[in-house]
C-alpha cells in the first residue's frame, strides 16, 4: 500500500509534470494544455463533429463544450450544426487555426528532448501505455456490466 509503489501514482505524476512542461510552451500560443489537444486533433483532420472530437480525446460534452467555445472565440475554430442532423455538429479549423500549426511544429520535439528518453522507449511506453488503457477500459465496461446485473 505505499504510496510509491502505486502505477496509478506514477502515472499521474508523470501526467502532472508533462502538464507542467507544456504550460509555459503553450502559454506562448495562448493555449491550454486540453485546448491544445482539440488543436491536434484538427490539424490532423482539419474539420470533425463534437461527437468525434470527444471520443478522440476521452472528454464528454460537458468539458469539451467550453474548449470549442474560447477557441471559437478566439477565431482559431468554427462550430457548424449540420443541416442533415440537427444533433451532430461540425468542427473545423479557421485560417489563423491552421497557421499556429506552424508555430507549434516545434513543440513535440521539445517534449521529447526534456523526455530524455530515446525515441523507441517512447514508442515502447505509448504503446504500453495504450494497452494499459484498453485493458482498464474493458474492466470498467465488466464492472458496469456487473453493477447492472447486480441491479436486476
Amino acid at each position: 500500500m505505499a504510496l510509491d509503489r502505486q502505477v496509478c501514482f506514477a502515472l499521474y505524476s508523470a501526467s502532472r509534470a508533462f502538464t507542467g512542461l507544456y504550460r509555459p510552451v503553450l502559454d506562448e500560443l495562448g493555449l491550454t494544455y486540453p485546448q491544445y489537444l482539440v488543436m491536434l486533433a484538427l490539424w490532423e483532420h482539419e474539420s470533425v463533429t463534437v461527437k468525434e472530437l470527444g471520443a478522440a480525446l476521452r472528454l464528454d460534452s460537458g468539458t469539451l463544450s467550453p474548449l470549442l467555445k474560447r477557441l471559437e472565440a478566439r477565431g482559431l475554430i468554427t462550430r457548424q450544426r449540420s443541416f442533415v442532423d440537427e444533433r451532430s455538429v461540425a468542427v473545423a479549423l479557421t485560417a489563423d487555426g491552421a497557421e499556429m500549426r506552424a508555430q507549434a511544429r516545434c513543440i513535440p520535439d521539445r517534449m521529447v528532448a526534456a523526455t530524455g528518453l530515446q525515441v523507441d522507449e517512447l514508442v515502447q511506453l505509448k504503446s504500453t501505455l495504450e494497452r494499459l488503457t484498453a485493458a482498464l477500459d474493458s474492466a470498467a465496461q465488466q464492472q458496469a456490466e456487473d453493477k447492472r446485473e447486480g441491479q436486476r
